[in-house]
């Protein structure tokens, strides 16, 4: 897939992550909205998965290790054929397919994860499983920035790089914002490029981590012998205007009005892109 179709993609998860929460009224957009390009370059340049064939041993593996950006994963696998397009308009209402977070049972879930620090934890799992059996098995996982404040998080690094496992990708998807503010004010983060260097990652950092290219060229940079690193600095609500870099939108739902606020910028961008 070409970056001008990537784009595409892209616009329309974002559309159908605003349609997703204003039907809800409830979830994630902030979230949610900075993480779209890198999740769409992993499932759309990166994995090797069959919608038809979704437990195929030999697949790679995705792992949404902040699991409240599902809006984001299931509008991705919406467009990679996993389920129906209707099923996105039912998010978070009783006994519809697509949970607040991701579960167990969603075609094309891996993992159920939304507590924190566990989705990582699972995917160094994965990876090493893999490793363990001889299988050509790829694990990709988006963590967010917020939650580098987990333990678990660093246990997580530390056991992948003890066991070189270069099958894995971690991605930090480093909007800034957490939902009780500025991390910086929450909880410093510090230097999160050198944390992953010193815990034996291959890091690759990004300036722009809505640079489809960039991301691109991070996801196919070879390593061997250690696990690799992407940090992207993302905007949070990438997109909506009156969402971007304000952390009030880290948990509500855009009202109707708001809605078509947000609708007819994304529409906008698409006709000037």
């Amino acid at each position: 897939m070409n970056t001008a179709e990537l784009t595409a993609v892209c616009r329309q998860a974002r559309r159908d992550i605003v349609n997703m929460l204003a039907d809800a009224g409830s979830g994630h957009p902030g979230g949610s909205l900075s993480a779209v390009e890198l999740m769409a370059a992993v499932y759309f340049t990166q994995l090797r998965i069959d919608p038809q064939n979704p437990t195929d041993p030999l697949r790679d593996r995705f792992v949404l290790s902040k699991g409240h950006a599902a809006p984001c994963l299931y509008a991705i696998l919406a467009q990679k054929g996993f389920f129906a397009r209707e099923e996105l308009a039912r998010l978070r209402k009783l006994h519809a397919l697509l949970q607040g977070h991701p579960v167990m049972g969603i075609p094309g879930v891996e993992a159920s994860t939304g507590s924190l620090g566990q989705g990582v934890s699972m995917a160094t799992g994965m990876a090493l499983g893999a490793k363990a059996q001889g299988l050509d098995v790829k694990v990709y996982t988006i963590l967010g920035d917020g939650e580098l404040q987990e333990g678990q998080v660093w246990e997580a690094a530390m056991a992948a790089a003890h066991y070189k496992l270069d099958n894995l990708t971690v991605i930090i998807d480093n909007n800034g914002l957490q939902i009780d503010g500025p991390n910086d004010e929450v909880m410093s983060l510090g230097n999160i490029a050198a944390k992953y260097t010193a815990f034996g990652f291959e890091v690759f950092e990004l300036a722009d981590g809505h640079d489809l290219d960039a991301i691109i060229k991070a996801l196919d940079a070879p390593v061997h012998g250690r696990p690799k690193c992407i940090l992207a600095h993302t905007v949070k609500g990438k997109g909506v205007s009156y969402m971007e870099n304000q952390v009030g939108w880290h948990g509500k739902a855009p009202s109707d009005e708001l809605r078509k606020q947000a609708l007819a910028e994304l529409a906008d961008e698409e006709v000037s892109g």
